[in-house]
C-alpha cells in the first residue's frame, strides 16, 4: 500500500509530537523556579511523560494490531488534550506528573501506530528516508518550540495586550503553563483532521498477537538489543537537551531564559539539519555506515561541549544535535527491517525503549547532586552513545534502505 496523503498526516503527527516532548528542554530551568526544586526532583518532570512509553507501548501495540492505527491516533489526540486541560487548570506538582504522565501515554500510542503505518503506506525500501524526513519535521517543531514559549512568555511578562489574553491561561510565576494550553489546541485540531481521514487496516494474519506472545519477543535477540539502542538514543537525546540551559547558567553564567533557551532551539534546528543531510546520504550510502560516521561526530562534540569554553559550549552543543538527528530514524528503521512479521508489535516493543528518556534527567540530576559537579554527571551520556556506535556494526536488516547507484557496478561492464 502506497498512500501518500496517510505519509503527510504521519509527518505533521511527528511535527506535534515532537513540538509537545522537546518543550521540557527549554522551560526546565523554569519548571525549577516555579516550584521551588533541585535537579534531581525536576528530573522527575521529563521522567513522568517518558515513562508512560514504558508501560503503554506494548498495549498500544497489540491495539494497533486489532483496531487500526487509526483508532489509535484518535484515542492518543483525545489522550493528549486531557492532559494538556490538566495541566493547565491544575498545575500542582502531583497533577504536574499525573497531566505529564497522560501527555506521555499519548505521545506512546502515537509513535507505536506511525511508525509502521509510515512503513507501510510510504513503501518498505523508502522507510529509511521517509523516517528521516519525519525526523526532520520532528526537529523542525523542537526547533520552534522553544522560540513560540519565549515569544508567548515574553508577551505575558511585559503585560502587552497579547499577554494579558494570554496569561488568562496561566498562572503567577507559571506563563509556560501557555504552552500546554496551546497543545491543547492542537491535539483537539489533530483530533478532528484524522476523524476525517481514510486509513486503511493492515492485514492481517490468520493468527492474532496477545500480549503474552508480544512480550515473548523480548526472547527475540534482535529486538531486545533494537530495544536498548531506542532506550539509549532517547536517553541521549533527552540528557543533553535537559542539561544544555541548566549547563551554560551554571560554568557559563548564561540567562537559561534568553541565550540558554537560544542554544537550545541551535540545538534542535541543527538536528534539523543534520536530517537534510542525512536525507541525502542515505541515498547513497548504508544506513550502518551513516549511524558509525555521525555516532563519532556526536562524541566528538559532546566533549567540546562538557569540557570546552563558553564560546565552544555554545557551538558544540548545537553541533551534537546536528549529529543525533539521523540516529533515531535509522536505528528504528534497521529494527523493522531486521523483524520479519508483527512489525506492529515488535514497533510497540521499540517504542517501549522511549523510556530511556525518563531515566536520563534522573541520573543526571543524581550523580550531579551526589558529586556537586554537573559536568561530571554529563559523562554518562557516553554509555549510551557507545551502545548506538555498536549498532552500526551488528546490525543485520533483512531489507536494506534502497540508495541510488551513481556509478554502475564495474562487474556488468565485464
Amino acid at each position: 500500500m502506497k498512500a501518500y496523503p496517510v505519509v503527510l498526516l504521519v509527518l505533521i503527527t511527528f511535527f506535534v509530537i515532537s513540538f509537545v516532548t522537546n518543550l521540557l528542554g527549554p522551560i526546565f530551568p523554569a519548571l525549577i523556579e516555579s516550584y521551588q526544586i533541585g535537579l534531581l526532583l525536576a528530573g522527575f518532570f521529563p521522567f513522568a511523560f517518558f515513562a508512560a512509553y514504558g508501560l503503554m507501548s506494548i498495549p498500544a501495540g497489540l491495539i494497533a494490531q486489532q483496531k487500526g492505527e487509526k483508532f489509535v491516533i484518535l484515542l492518543a489526540f483525545l489522550l493528549a488534550a486531557i492532559g494538556a486541560v490538566l495541566f493547565v487548570l491544575l498545575p500542582s506538582f502531583a497533577m504536574a506528573m499525573f497531566a505529564l504522565f497522560t501527555i506521555g501515554s499519548a505521545m506512546a500510542l502515537l509513535q507505536v501506530a506511525i511508525n509502521p503505518l509510515l512503513r507501510r503506506a510510504g513503501g518498505e525500501q523508502h522507510f529509511a528516508a521517509f523516517s528521516v524526513a519525519a525526523q526532520l519535521l520532528f526537529g523542525a517543531a523542537a526547533t520552534l518550540s522553544p522560540i513560540v514559549y519565549s515569544s508567548l512568555v515574553a508577551h505575558i511578562q511585559t503585560g502587552s495586550e497579547l499577554g494579558k489574553q494570554l496569561s488568562l491561561f496561566t498562572q503567577p510565576n507559571k506563563g509556560w503553563l501557555i504552552m500546554y494550553a496551546l497543545f491543547a489546541l492542537i491535539s483537539i485540531v489533530m483530533l478532528l483532521v484524522t476523524s476525517f481521514m481514510t486509513i486503511p487496516k493492515e492485514q492481517q494474519s490468520s493468527q492474532t498477537l496477545r500480549l503474552s506472545d508480544s512480550l515473548a519477543l523480548f526472547k527475540d535477540k534482535t529486538v531486545v538489543l533494537f530495544f536498548i539502542a531506542i532506550a539509549c538514543y532517547v536517553g541521549l537525546e533527552q540528557g543533553i537537551a535537559n542539561s544544555i540551559s541548566v549547563f551554560l547558567a551554571t560554568y557559563h553564567g548564561v540567562d537559561p531564559m534568553t541565550q540558554g533557551t537560544d542554544v537550545v532551539s541551535q540545538f534542535w534546528l541543527l538536528l534539523t539539519i543534520g536530517c537534510i543531510l542525512g536525507l541525502a546520504l542515505l541515498k547513497v550510502m548504508d544506513a550502518k555506515l551513516v549511524l558509525k560516521l555521525f555516532s563519532v561526530g556526536a562524541a566528538c562534540s559532546l566533549v567540546f561541549a562538557i569540557f570546552g569554553s563558553k564560546e565552544i559550549a555554545l557551538i558544540a552543543f548545537p553541533a551534537s544535535g546536528f549529529f543525533l538527528s539521523i540516529m533515531w530514524s535509522v536505528i528504528f528503521s534497521l529494527g523493522l527491517n531486521s523483524i520479519v512479521k508483527g512489525h506492529s508489535a515488535v514497533s510497540g516493543i521499540l517504542c517501549t525503549g522511549i523510556v530511556g528518556g525518563a531515566l536520563a534527567s534522573p541520573i543526571i540530576g543524581f550523580i550531579a547532586e551526589l558529586s556537586g559537579y554537573l559536568r561530571i554527571s554529563l559523562l554518562v551520556l557516553f554509555i549510551p552513545l557507545g551502545f548506538i556506535l555498536s549498532v552500526s556494526f551488528w546490525a543485520k536488516p533483512l531489507v536494506k534502505n534502497h540508495t541510488i547507484q551513481l556509478i554502475k557496478k564495474r562487474e556488468a561492464l565485464d
